[in-house]
């Protein structure tokens, strides 16, 4: 317990955005979220005041940080799970535990446990599953395995690093075996999924508490651009509503039977048949979910908090009927909206400007940066827009997002 609240500390591991947004949510809860940085100059590290600068792959550095803390989170699952497992086992509250997070580092073992889910829950998994998938790190012979698996469920194949990789890193679209060649010579852990025609990618948020409540947002539309998210509706347009329904209470069956305690994000397919598909899991806030600071009554960064606390968790209704979140991507990957040269004879604006400017032209857009330096695709902040009409909130979305980033177009 913090002596000056008698309020219990919550320790989060990880220092970016993730952090430093669920520290801002924190603070209303009388937390001063406890950070462990890998340098002080990390998002979360220049706004929190109880920050530990250490490396999250040394058990020495986890334990000095855990001391004092009442629980311990995680910004992001790269943690060493036998790391997690000897804090607990030296009395320290982790969540999620290290059985839960398993599944998030992991993606076979991910794969075959929703496989089993599903099969043994057709309840909750009724028209969800996971894309066909093998292990080719399992097999003597991973290169005959996807030749095997090619001429079973067809050509071009999606390779995927078992551990590691977001963003489309650790993620290869491979026509042939040949062209999987390279990668399969690295040694990297990999698993082999089928292409599936997919309409659109979804998310479902929810929530769990140690105590076992549970909360979920409403099933979202994550608009990808080259393997990036660069924008998320809520609600998910057009989604059928019992498709929307049976998508929550999937995520909230995972996250009940997988032991999960904070917020899991369940990226979906939705394919052109109508099926949903799990494509990953994310024990932890999630991209999928910022629109929730501005967009819900509970922000998923104030409920990861509430859930690892073991508090009753908030709701979760939406603050209007359409909100529309746009990343604010460094590089080329940022324009959103129809692009356009400069003009020559328009200095461009410096950021203070260009806020100055964004917050002029669209006073009820919501802007978060992160205190991240720019590099190409890489999520340097977002913008949130409100209201009831879903091409107005979004053109002003990209919009706002647009300017922010690039100025003035001719």
């Amino acid at each position: 317990m913090d002596p000056r609240t008698g309020l219990p500390v919550v320790g989060m591991v990880g220092a970016g955005q993730l952090a430093r947004m669920t520290h801002q949510a924190a603070i209303a809860l009388g937390q001063s979220l406890r950070i462990l940085a890998d340098s002080a100059d990390d998002g979360a590290a220049v706004v929190a005041t109880d920050v530990v600068v250490g490396d999250y792959r040394d058990l020495d550095d986890l334990r000095a940080f855990a001391e004092g803390c009442d629980v311990v989170t995680w910004d992001h699952e790269h943690v060493p799970n036998e790391h997690i497992v000897a804090l607990r086992e030296a009395g320290v509250s982790v969540h999620p535990g290290p059985e839960a997070l398993h599944y998030a580092q992991d993606k076979a073992a991910m794969r075959a446990r929703v496989a089993q889910l599903c099969s043994e829950s057709a309840g909750a998994g009724r028209g969800i599953d996971s894309p066909r998938w093998t292990d080719l790190t399992a097999d003597s012979d991973p290169s005959a395995a996807l030749v095997a698996f090619g001429a079973e469920v067809g050509w071009p194949l999606v390779l995927k690093a078992s551990r590691g990789g977001y963003d489309g890193k650790g993620v290869w679209v491979v026509d042939s075996a040949a062209d999987a060649a390279e990668v399969l010579a690295s040694g990297t852990p990999l698993l082999a999924e089928e292409k599936v025609s997919i309409k659109r990618e979804l998310a479902a948020d929810v929530a769990r508490s140690p105590f076992g409540q549970v909360a979920a947002w409403p099933v979202v539309e994550t608009v990808q651009r080259d393997g990036i998210n660069v924008e998320v509706i809520a609600p998910a347009p057009g989604l059928d509503p019992e498709l929307a329904a049976r998508a929550q209470h999937f995520a909230i069956t995972l996250a009940s039977e997988l032991g999960v305690t904070g917020v899991l994000a369940v990226e979906l397919f939705e394919t052109t048949d109508g099926r949903l598909l799990v494509n990953e899991l994310a024990m932890r806030p999630h991209n999928s979910a910022h629109w929730t600071i501005e967009g819900s009554r509970t922000s998923q960064f104030e409920q990861h908090v509430r859930a690892v606390l073991d508090y009753p968790l908030g709701t979760t209704e939406q603050t209007a009927p359409v909100v529309v979140m746009a990343n604010l991507l460094g590089g080329p990957h940022n324009l959103l909206a129809p692009q356009a040269s400069p003009r020559e004879d328009v200095t461009p604006k410096s950021l203070d400007e260009r806020i100055h400017h964004t917050m002029a032209r669209w006073p009820d857009v919501k802007i978060h940066l992160y205190g991240k330096g720019m590099r190409p695709g890489r999520k340097v902040g977002h913008v949130t827009a409100l209201g009831t009409s879903l091409e107005d909130v979004r053109a002003r979305a990209v919009a706002a997002a647009d300017y922010l980033m690039n100025g003035e177009r001719s």
